[in-house]
């Protein structure tokens, strides 16, 4: 009873974690559009406004979650105790 307890559970979307995918987005950002010194807070705004324009266009990358419970059980099996 003491580890329900203590346990806290949080539901993720199905397909990736919104967190994850926030995440990738920053990355993005940072490599196409913020890769140089920016001199000014409206140049900033600028420049993101720009890219994420560009990245709301047709044909974008999107996340492709593909690392399914199976692929899980066998990468992470070292994890995951054996019922005899």
């Amino acid at each position: 009873m003491r580890i329900a307890e203590r346990l806290e559970i949080h539901h993720t979307p199905k397909h990736g974690s919104g967190l994850n995918v926030a995440e990738i987005e920053l990355s993005v950002l940072s490599r196409q559009c913020l890769d140089r010194r920016i001199e000014t807070a409206d140049e900033l705004r600028r420049e993101v406004t720009a890219w994420g324009g560009a990245a709301e266009r047709p044909g974008r990358t999107r996340c492709c979650w593909r690392f399914t419970t199976a692929d899980a059980r066998i990468k992470l099996r070292h994890l995951y105790p054996t019922l005899q």
